[in-house]
């Protein structure tokens, strides 16, 4: 099982794929809590020069107040990451697979709620 839902997308710029990325994941009830520019600290802390990768920590309010019902260690496995990386012929757009990272946790009702929000990750990787 990948860990990870993705997408290569050719048709635009990074810049243009990260708007669209916050706009999927608004339409799907997510907020952007973090974001790390991953190319530009790795430029500060190391001096290294690496191509466009940028992580998006999104959250769903209603989604992790769920899980955190069932499992108050949970947020230790929030928020569902987001990453946009330019690779050759385009960016590739990767989200967590909440299914996968859950199956480290005995909790049937808590895998329930990873499934759904799954499915509304899918969701926002596709239409972006």
């Amino acid at each position: 099982m990948s860990y990870t839902l993705d997408r290569l997308i050719t048709d635009a710029s990074f810049d243009e794929i990260d708007q669209r990325a916050r706009s999927a994941l608004a339409s799907q009830g997510f907020g952007v809590l973090t974001e790390i520019d991953v190319k530009a600290t790795m430029k500060k802390k190391l001096d290294k020069d690496m191509d466009d990768y940028r992580i998006l920590g999104a959250c769903n309010p209603n989604m992790a107040y769920q899980a955190i019902g069932l499992e108050p260690n949970v947020g230790a496995m929030l928020p569902c990451n987001v990453i946009l990386r330019k690779v050759d012929g385009g960016v590739q757009v990767s989200a967590i697979d909440p299914a996968a990272s859950m199956l480290a946790i005995d909790n049937a009702e808590l895998r329930e709620v990873a499934q759904q929000v799954r499915g509304m990750l899918s969701d926002v990787v596709e239409s972006i």
